[in-house]
Parts: C-alpha cells; sequence; structure tokens
C-alpha cells in the first residue's frame, strides 16, 4: 500500500543473539569470533569486559586497524588515548558496530560497521 514495503535489512541479522551463552555457542560452531576492544598487543586483557563477540573477519578488520594505524600513530606521538566502544541495536547482544577512537594530543576516529542498519550507513 503507497509504496511503502519494510526493507530487508543487508548481511547478516544478529538480532536473535541475547545472551553471550548464545555468541559463545555461536562461536563454537565458527560463526562469530571474540573481538578485544583493547588489543593484546596495547595491554588489554583476555576478560569478559574487554572483548564482544562479532561475526568472523571483523577481529581481522579491527586487527588492521589497530596494529596498521594506531600503533604507528602512538609510535609517532601523535595519539596516546584509545578506545573502542560497541554500538548495540535492540536486545542483541553483537555490536552493529564498533568505534575506535585514538586522541591526545592528535585524533583518530574510525568504526567498523558489522551488521544491521549499520552496514548501509554512509
Amino acid at each position: 500500500m503507497f509504496g511503502l514495503r519494510r526493507k530487508k535489512p543487508l548481511g547478516p541479522d544478529f538480532s536473535h543473539v541475547t545472551s553471550e551463552a548464545e555468541a559463545a555457542r555461536l562461536a563454537a560452531q565458527g560463526m562469530l569470533e571474540k573481538l578485544f576492544l583493547l588489543p593484546l598487543e596495547f595491554g588489554g586483557h583476555d576478560i569478559p569486559q574487554n572483548y564482544v563477540f562479532v561475526p568472523v573477519g571483523v577481529g581481522q578488520i579491527k586487527q588492521q586497524i589497530d596494529l596498521g594505524i594506531v600503533r604507528q600513530l602512538v609510535a609517532d606521538g601523535t595519539v596516546t588515548q584509545y578506545t573502542a566502544t560497541p554500538e548495540y541495536a535492540g536486545d542483541s547482544f553483537i555490536p552493529v558496530a564498533v568505534v575506535i577512537t585514538a586522541h591526545t594530543p592528535g585524533s583518530f576516529t574510525t568504526t567498523i560497521n558489522v551488521w544491521g542498519e549499520a552496514i548501509q550507513r554512509d
């Protein structure tokens, strides 16, 4: 009616994954992987507060950003602070995006759009 139709989401849909147990089960099946927010190479620890589960391959993208870009900015003295912040949609335990920010004195920000409406962002 009136030409309005609900758009079919692009890519995978993880809206049904609403617990860490379900995310861990999917990781054991090879559908998801653990992504460290503060990389182990930067002093992060393998503790629940420092990781999220994401589709396989997203970890490699983040690692390329962390080790290929951020590490050089740190070595150059361009940045001294780092955060990786997950964004969520609904009740899903799987983030739709991860925002990486390195700053002080310089600034670097990028977003890894993981699934859902986030992958349709410009």
